[in-house]
């Protein structure tokens, strides 16, 4: 039986026509990009072709586009290139943010920065009015995500990004749009942010590849040095089979994305329906599944609540019946760290490690969630005859 992957916000599988030109371009294209002669332009003219696609994806302009190695890279390009190199100066953080974000901004709390968390309100929503009350002209940056890597939650990134620049001057703000591409329209210029990191790998692409769009009035620079690529925001020679794969990628996801919209509800519906009926008596009471409902979720992403033992448990015995779901974020799944994201929402430790994510592609089916329907209710019967 094929596996069934419902963990498709950490990673996805290539598409077919992907790998096709992954392919085409390592046999056809040898060139250094940087190179004068034939081979080298050849080179170029491909990695430029892809800039440009890449950046109607975006709505950014094909000279803002900085290829790096993925969204961590691009995200603390982002935050740690785009202040000065030492305090003081305050920072502000989006509460539900990826790890390579909150650590990069950690980092600078340790050079001298003031850095604060946002917060959320009740609902699971960003609280405008908090953030309000938190910005004035000291504040250097702002770092907010588009869509949360494990909640869904697609966040007002562009009201908030209204606000920085009317009470804030000259501030930078930055967006981790890794989890927005192909989910939701993404304008780089309509959300009037700085800077927007992407990924290639959770978009049917491949691994070790992302972008940052740099806005009109970004202040980026670099964090390595050695060469002009790139602008010199990020030097090195370029990745070229993959840059064309990635905006290969990035096309087809943003020419489906309304097509997913559709088929993603499709699947968290049945999946929603799946759940009502899984339940395990846990610390004397009756505890059942569920989706945890946040305003303005994206249909693909779904942070469910497990009964019973932590999340990872039933992670484990549904990987017995071939079906993979996620447990918190994939870059923090070595880590015994309870989820900032989760314990934002207000959720106490023990109740965040009875959290699951399920994730959906273009490619999930309704026939997935049956199959994991089945599963999920096999585990169930087989918690329950181990609960004490």
């Amino acid at each position: 039986m094929q596996p069934v992957l419902l963990d498709l916000a950490a990673s996805s599988p290539l598409d077919p026509k992907v790998r096709d030109c992954l392919i085409q371009h390592l046999d056809e294209v040898h060139g250094n990009p940087s190179s004068r002669h034939a081979l080298g332009t050849r080179a170029r003219q491909v990695m430029e072709e892809a800039r440009r696609q890449l950046a109607r994806c975006v709505g950014a302009a094909p000279k803002s586009i900085v290829f790096t190695s993925g969204g961590t890279e691009a995200n603390n390009l982002g935050v740690l290139g785009s202040v000065p190199r030492q305090g003081p100066g305050r920072i502000l953080v989006g509460p539900t943010e990826h790890a390579s974000v909150r650590l990069a901004t950690a980092q600078l709390a340790r050079e001298g920065f003031d850095v604060e968390t946002l917060r959320l309100t009740r609902d699971g929503q960003l609280d405008l009015d908090h953030a309000t009350e938190r910005m004035n002209e000291d504040v250097l940056l702002v770092t907010q995500m588009l869509v949360s890597n494990e909640l869904g939650t697609h966040y007002p990134v562009k009201q908030l990004a209204r606000l920085a620049r009317a009470r804030c001057g000259k501030v930078h703000f930055h967006c981790d749009g890794v989890q927005a591409l192909g989910k939701i329209d993404l304008d780089l210029e309509d959300l009037g942010v700085d800077s927007l990191a992407i990924s290639a790998h959770k978009i049917h692409g491949p691994k070790g590849l992302g972008a940052l769009a740099l806005g009109p009035n970004s202040r980026t620079g670099p964090l390595i040095f050695g060469g002009s690529q790139e602008g010199g925001l990020r030097p090195g020679t370029e990745n070229v089979p993959s840059i064309a794969a990635f905006s290969l990628a990035a096309d087809l996801a943003h020419e489906g994305r309304h097509a997913f919209q559709e088929s993603a509800e499709v699947c968290r519906r049945e999946l929603e329906e799946a759940l009502t009926g899984i339940s395990l008596v846990y610390q004397d009471s009756m505890d059942g599944a569920r989706i945890l409902q946040t305003i303005g979720c994206v249909k693909s992403i779904c942070a469910v609540h497990l009964p019973g033992p932590p999340a990872e448990v039933w992670q484990h015995h549904l990987e017995k019946h071939g079906v993979f779901i996620g447990v918190g974020s994939a870059c923090q799944s070595t880590s015994k760290e309870v989820s900032p994201a989760l314990l934002a929402l207000g959720l106490d430790a023990s109740s965040a490690r009875q959290i699951a994510r399920f994730s959906f592609s273009r490619e999930t089916t309704p026939n997935d969630i049956s199959i994991a329907a089945n599963a999920l209710h096999k585990v169930a019967r087989s918690l329950d005859k181990l609960s004490p």
